[in-house]
């Protein structure tokens, strides 16, 4: 399987006055096209902190990180923030709507930094709620939506620009069971068809719900579990 997303020897290290921190410690990890992957461990493991590497939204001190086959380590700001917008679709346990909004505009806003033209925008963020369940709620404000309907919302943006990877930071965190479940389905179906999938999670019953289960402790990765 072609790796999507590739770690060799990953170092983040904090100086914290005299003390030095190795968030992640030589992490090799690989992640194939189409996986379907959950990362987890105890508060300060690491997790969040290989997230944002992965996502874009920090760079390693030291080691090299591939995403679809580039070494993107050495890249400024910029070229973070196009590749982001370009390969990674995010989905975050609070939603990050803006409440003013209503679904569809939130959804098509990152077509607007596109550079999209409008008609097309809304076509696709329509297009993309129907296919989350929220047809009928396109015109709503995350206001008058339950915590699910609005991760569903959230959803619809992370694929409108059609990435080549969807990562979810505790996404079912602010969630009852039921609508944990049925976010749940709805990445297990977006992987059916072939995305590759990424979430951090500190919910057992959650992550056993992926293909692979890959554990953290002390910034290092203890087990790589298959199921």
């Amino acid at each position: 399987m072609t790796a999507v997303i590739r770690l060799e020897d990953i170092m983040k290290t904090y100086v914290m006055g005299d003390a030095v921190v190795h968030a992640l410690d030589h992490v090799s990890v690989e992640i194939g096209v189409g996986e379907f992957t959950s990362i987890v461990g105890p508060s300060g493991s690491g997790k969040s902190t290989m997230m944002n590497i992965i996502g874009c939204l920090d760079r390693p001190t030291s080691g090299q990180y591939f995403l679809d086959g580039k070494e993107i380590g050495g890249y400024d700001d910029d070229e973070l923030a196009k590749t982001r917008n370009q390969k990674i679709g995010f989905v975050f346990q609070n939603f990050n709507l803006l409440p003013r909004l209503s679904a569809l505009l939130n959804v098509a806003l990152p077509l607007v930094y596109a550079g999209v033209p409008e008609p097309e925008r809304l076509k696709r963020a329509q297009e993309i709620l129907a296919s989350v369940g929220l047809g009928d709620r396109v015109h709503h404000k995350p206001t008058e939506m339950s915590g699910g309907q609005r991760q569903r919302v959230a959803i619809a943006r992370a694929l409108i620009n059609q990435p080549a990877i969807i990562m979810a930071d505790e996404p079912t965190g602010n969630l009852d069971t039921k609508s944990s479940y049925e976010i749940m389905d709805i990445f297990r179906s977006l992987n059916d068809d072939g995305k590759t999938v990424v979430m951090v999670t500190h919910e057992p019953d959650i992550a056993e719900m992926t293909k692979r289960i890959i554990h953290m402790r002390d910034g290092k990765v203890v087990q790589d579990e298959w199921r």
